[in-house]
């Protein structure tokens, strides 16, 4: 059992969403950011740890070219964000993958660098992939200038006055991150050697800290190039409109299978959030601070709402039914009864019937944000020792294993597979990039290169298998009969103790939607502003909203 399985009370069990309505990609693909968000997560750590953060080294020329560092220093170790900033031309500015020039190059470095730390940086750091780090490196990030924005902030600083702020809400932020790679990629400190690390212990904690640095540098090299232009006539950024600011970020197909190839991952931090939910529905009464607080948050989520536009057709639908469905909740938190019996169930169960996923999802996250004292403890265990459920169990037997398909995956076994839209598309890996790709299966060559992702097919193929077989034996014996099981074999019994493991949908059919993928791993991260481009990538914005480093100590983090 799991540590966020012992997290759940037997008092809750009857407030608990079923994994069928929670894993379908149409409701994962509306998800809202919450406070078990990975962002919000790392930033009430580092204030509630009263990290310290300054920025020791700052050696950047009139033109914004150089590299500056950011310290954050914690009880028992430091963290040093090392950032390059180039002179690069437009020409040359790309949001894709394979682009080979940046505005800004990162690495997060473990400790604090020395002169000769930054000069190895230098010499790999700008060139990401073409470069190496070391095990000393957390991170490896570039990021471009949104130029509508950038060169207009420091157009209006220079010129002793503050942006315009429809420029502002119209973009969000002065960069965006194209790639912010972590885990041991291109030579990085693997994710075992400091995941017992108590401040990196939950899920992408070291990425998020890059982002949030990343975030302070962007606002620090427009001032500097400001002043850098007209000298003492220019002016900082305003509190309000600095803070207004987040990252952008791209993010494609990269991202989508990772939810999918971490299965135990995936189950801890649905699981994590439903538990959160289902306390707070639980709770018998709704304290006078905790209905302020729905309040404020309802009225945050109205701004986000109105500043948050796509031109992508699913996602305009969606903004229509979230603006709507923010209005019913405003008009139902005026008359919802407060003092009756379980009133917070009430409110959600009101919204079941009343909203769209799109609503109700937003509804979750506004429940969750006045209970920091009730659910913030389940943030420590949305991690994944998935070592622990790689073990193949074969003395379990084929009986019981037909059995996990008929209940777990009754869902998969359902989709005719005969059928050429339901195997429409293929997964593969790109060659140039080694990134996840999507293919036409019937105009595209590749399908002999599919990676297992499609888990639905995948179960129907091993359901196909027990049909012929002695159901008395173990799946031991199976597997030395049908080895090409073995990977749904192992898929079957981790969901068998791991309910939200499983996305309950055809991930290859010609309907499906890549961005509800990338929607609900990046609603985790803490993302707002979902703009998709296409069916297969998005930009989102990060920690806009949020506190930068010398606010943090002030106010806190909730």
């Amino acid at each position: 059992m799991s540590t966020i399985e012992k997290k759940r009370s037997p008092d809750t069990a009857p407030y608990r969403r079923p994994a069928h309505e929670v894993m379908r990609l149409s409701r994962m693909g509306s998800g809202h950011p919450t406070r078990l968000s990975f962002l919000r997560v790392l930033l009430r750590r580092l204030s509630r740890g009263n990290w310290q953060i300054d920025r020791p080294v700052w050696k950047v020329d009139a033109k914004g070219v150089g590299h500056g560092v950011y310290r954050v220093k914690g009880p028992e170790r430091t963290y040093s964000l090392v950032a390059f900033a180039h002179d690069l031309p437009d020409e040359m500015r790309s949001d894709r993958v394979i682009a080979t020039a940046w505005d800004a190059t990162f690495t997060l470095f473990d400790g604090d660098p020395t002169p000769e730390d930054i000069a190895r940086l230098a010499d790999n750091v700008p060139y990401q992939e073409a470069g190496r780090i070391s095990p000393a490196e957390l991170t490896l990030a570039r990021a471009n200038r949104s130029v509508r924005l950038f060169d207009h902030v420091v157009d209006a600083l220079s010129q002793g006055k503050q942006p315009d702020p429809d420029e502002i809400a119209a973009v969000g932020y002065l960069m965006r991150t194209t790639a912010v790679y972590g885990s041991g990629k291109f030579g990085a400190s693997d994710r075992a050697d400091i995941a017992t690390r108590p401040e990196l212990a939950a899920p992408f904690q070291v990425e998020m800290l890059t982002v949030w640095l990343i975030r302070a540098f962007t606002v620090d090299i427009v001032e500097h190039m400001a002043a850098a232009k007209s000298g003492e006539r220019a002016v900082r950024l305003n509190p309000q409109t600095r803070r207004a600011l987040g990252v952008g970020n791209s993010t494609g197909l990269g991202m989508a299978p990772f939810i999918v190839r971490h299965p135990v991952l995936l189950n801890n931090w649905m699981m994590a959030r439903e538990e959160a939910l289902a306390r707070v529905r639980a709770q018998q009464d709704a304290q006078d601070a905790a209905v302020r607080r729905i309040h404020a948050a309802l009225d945050a989520a109205h701004a986000n709402a109105e500043i948050w536009h796509s031109q992508h057709p699913v996602q305009v639908r969606k903004l229509h039914d979230l603006r709507r469905d923010l209005t019913l909740i405003k008009a139902k938190l005026r008359d919802w009864d407060t003092a009756a019996s379980h009133p917070w169930d009430a409110l959600w169960t009101w919204g079941t019937e009343t909203l769209t996923y799109e609503g109700q999802e937003a509804l979750l996250s506004l429940m969750l944000e006045p209970h920091g004292a009730l659910i913030d403890d389940l943030a420590d265990h949305m991690g994944a020792d998935e070592a622990a459920s790689f073990r193949i169990n074969g003395a379990m037997s084929v009986r019981e294993l037909k059995n996990i398909l008929e209940t777990d995956y009754n869902w998969a076994l359902s989709i005719d597979f005969a059928t050429p839209d339901n195997i429409a598309r293929f997964w593969y890996v790109s060659e140039e990039k080694l990134e996840p790709r999507l293919g036409e299966r019937a105009s595209e060559e590749g399908a002999t290169l599919e990676q297992p992702l499609c888990i639905a097919r995948l179960m129907s193929e091993l359901y196909a298998t027990l049909q012929q077989y002695d159901v008395a034996k173990p799946v031991a014996a199976l597997l030395l009969d049908h080895p090409e099981n073995r990977y749904a074999v192992r898929r079957a019994q981790i969901a068998q103790n791991h309910p939200f493991a499983e996305v309950h949908d055809n991930l290859i059919a010609a309907d499906m939607l890549p961005i509800d993928l990338l929607r609900c791993k990046l609603a985790f991260f803490g993302a707002s502003q979902f703009d998709p481009r296409s069916d297969r990538w998005v930009r989102i914005n990060l920690f806009a909203g949020a506190p930068f480093p010398d606010e943090l100590r002030a106010e806190g983090a909730a």
